[in-house]
């Protein structure tokens, strides 16, 4: 492995760390998309910035682009907060206004100027190490690993300064307020640094994959915890995995680097969707159906408790008297038996001491509304464990 690819994967890694930290964030708070926003309204704030300093390495424009991305979400609430329209709205409405712009003034004053969607919007990794930093005539690395790592450094930093106040104003803001908190800088600050985060990530990786490096890794990590601190690493690990399997899937392929990253993210994101422990599909499903068994079971015992006409046992007419297809009065009947909740004789159903019980306590713990009470029950009687 050459030090060229070394240096790639490095500052694919971290762009993704970099990115996952307020991605985390954004997505907690249902404002994952802002991220695309603030991708694609920078521009007018790179160009003004350029104009000014006739500098692409000047770092006012990542100060002009950070700012012109927290105008944008300035704009994008202030139009929500009329009530006229809705937050994704708003959105659709600002960044294409603000991108428009930014093509405007480049179309205007830099006629000469050639916009490559592979850089704008795509990105080309391949081509950062090239772009070298020197201090004092020495070589120190390519400069998108010490923009990048800058900005990592510092986003860490904050984070741990802040993160009690961050996880307050992002789940209770009212609390965060009543505290002394103020949701309003917290929040702005927050857009601050997801604003100088895709300034630094831009233009090394383009658009599409920092969009896709804000959002998937925290999405995936929140499909598997609901702990804060998890989720922030989860998020990272994803995001370096999908940046390090994805520069390899695009050497093996000889594809884009930024596209096989966000193929890998979606993937990712895909086998968790499905396979997560308790919020895949798949989980869900078993859960789901666990829980109409279930359901069946206490409709068939209370059934028994509540009839002693020996027809209304008969195992071959349950069906019958509680409308249940055959195969259902089956599975039910035989869970009722592997828990020893009933007996039966001459094909009669019965409840046993240990099913009586259970339908007493059953019929108490429904009244109470607990969400609870089908665990606790379970636990007690020692149900469903065979």
């Amino acid at each position: 492995m050459t030090s060229i690819q070394v240096e790639i994967q490095l500052i694919a890694a971290l762009v993704a760390m970099a990115c996952a930290i307020p991605g985390t964030f954004l997505v907690l708070r249902k404002m994952a998309m802002i991220s695309d926003a603030i991708s694609h309204s920078i521009l007018p704030g790179i160009v003004l910035g350029f104009f000014i300093t006739q500098d692409l390495n000047s770092p006012l424009l990542i100060l002009l682009a950070a700012l012109t991305g927290v105008i944008t979400v300035v704009m994008v609430e202030f139009i929500q907060k009329t009530g006229l329209v809705k937050a994704d709205t708003a959105i659709g409405l600002v960044f294409p206004a603000l991108f428009s712009i930014g093509v405007i003034l480049i179309a205007k004053n830099a006629n000469d100027v050639h916009l490559d969607i592979d850089a704008v919007l795509l990105g080309e990794l391949a081509f950062a190490p090239f772009d070298r930093l020197e201090v004092g005539g020495t070589d120190i690395g390519p400069k998108s690993l010490w923009v990048i790592g800058t900005i990592l450094l510092i986003s860490i930093s904050l984070l741990i300064l802040f993160f009690k106040e961050l996880k307050l104003s992002t789940f209770d803001k009212g609390l965060a307020a009543t505290l002394g908190f103020s949701p309003m800088i917290l929040h702005y600050g927050l857009m601050t640094v997801s604003s100088v985060t895709i300034v630094g990530a831009f233009d090394a990786v383009g658009a599409v994959l920092v969009v896709a490096l804000v959002i998937a890794p925290a999405a995936t990590a929140y499909l598997l915890t609901n702990d804060l601190k998890k989720m922030l690493v989860l998020a990272c690990l994803f995001g370096v995995f999908s940046a390090i399997a994805g520069y390899w899937m695009a050497n093996l392929l000889d594809a884009s680097i930024a596209g096989s990253m966000t193929t890998v993210l979606g993937i990712l994101f895909f086998l968790v969707y499905l396979f997560a422990p308790q919020q895949g599909v798949f989980s869900v499903y078993f859960r789901e159906r666990q829980q109409r068994k279930e359901v069946s079971l206490l409709v068939f015992l209370l059934h028994l408790q509540n009839h002693s006409d020996s027809k209304e046992r008969h195992v071959n007419h349950l069906q019958d008297h509680i409308n249940w297809q055959k195969v259902q009065a089956r599975t039910v009947l035989d869970l009722a038996k592997r828990n020893n909740l009933i007996q039966i004789s001459n094909q009669i159903a019965s409840l046993t001491p240990k099913g009586e019980e259970f339908t007493q306590e059953a019929l108490r713990y429904i009244t109470t509304n607990k969400e609870t009470a089908i665990e606790e029950l379970k636990t007690k009687f020692f149900l469903f464990r065979g």
